[in-house]
């Protein structure tokens, strides 16, 4: 009796120290899944169907974010040259399927230096932020790059 005993006790401990390990193996995966949801972005866009009108829009033709896949459209609510100096706007980042982000860019025309921030979104962008720089790389194409992080359980 005193074996089954010894043995019934060494299989409960065995069990709670597995369970513990598993535990602690799939906190320690969440929180690195966590740390991953932030970072830089460098991204590039092609502006040739945009000239300035509400609705109008340029298409990604590269980014190192995921969510932001090449063929993502960002539109621009407001009409450029509202203010003196070019372009101050609602955006919406449309990468299809409901995978969308909303912010807000500031690009003077005379350098075609700018300023893009992201406050949320969904689908894919659940949670998104971003701060990014813009600047041009020829006459029609603008360069990203910044950063980005997705709030805690959007992921």
């Amino acid at each position: 009796m005193k074996v089954k005993l010894m043995t019934t006790g060494f299989a409960v401990t065995l069990l709670a120290g597995a369970a513990l390990t598993v535990s602690m193996t799939i906190g320690a995966s969440q929180v690195s899944a966590a740390a991953e949801r932030r970072g830089e972005i460098h991204a590039t866009k092609e502006c040739s169907q945009y000239f300035g009108a509400a609705g109008q829009f340029c298409t990604f033709t590269s980014s190192d974010l995921s969510a932001l896949k090449v063929g993502t459209k960002i539109y621009y609510v407001q009409a450029a040259f509202i203010l003196p100096f070019g372009l101050d706007s609602n955006v919406i980042l449309d990468a299809g399927n409901g995978d969308r982000a909303t912010g807000r860019c500031t690009v003077d025309f005379f350098t075609g230096v700018g300023l893009c921030t992201f406050s949320d979104g969904t689908g894919a962008f659940a949670g998104f932020r971003a701060r990014v720089v813009v600047t041009p790389t020829s006459q029609v194409n603008y360069r990203w790059d910044g950063t980005y992080s997705f709030s805690p359980g959007n992921d």
